[in-house]
């Protein structure tokens, strides 16, 4: 499953799942794009292991790398709580 966490001016979407039996979580970026239709990409907490990059050049990622880096934290407690929709306290 995954849960709406963030969205950008620009209209990029940040989603993440809930935690993996790995304990992993990962966070979905995916942004509108006219020619391509959406560029997207894939970072796993709590590694930032990207994967499945697709449109987004070097510095988009690193850009989305520095959000998600400063949001890290809440994006893993909410991994457990059913998102940010079913956490409690926030």
């Amino acid at each position: 499953m995954m849960y709406p966490y963030l969205t950008l001016d620009d209209e990029t979407e940040i989603v993440h799942s809930e935690m993996l039996e790995n304990n992993t979580v990962k966070v979905y970026i995916e942004k509108p794009d006219e020619k391509d239709g959406f560029h997207y990409a894939s970072c796993y907490l709590p590694k930032y292991e990207w994967t499945d990059v697709f449109g987004f050049d070097e510095n988009e990622i690193k850009k989305y790398q520095s959000i998600i880096e400063n949001n890290a934290h809440l994006i893993i407690e909410l991994s457990q709580n059913g998102g940010i929709d079913n956490a409690s306290g926030f």
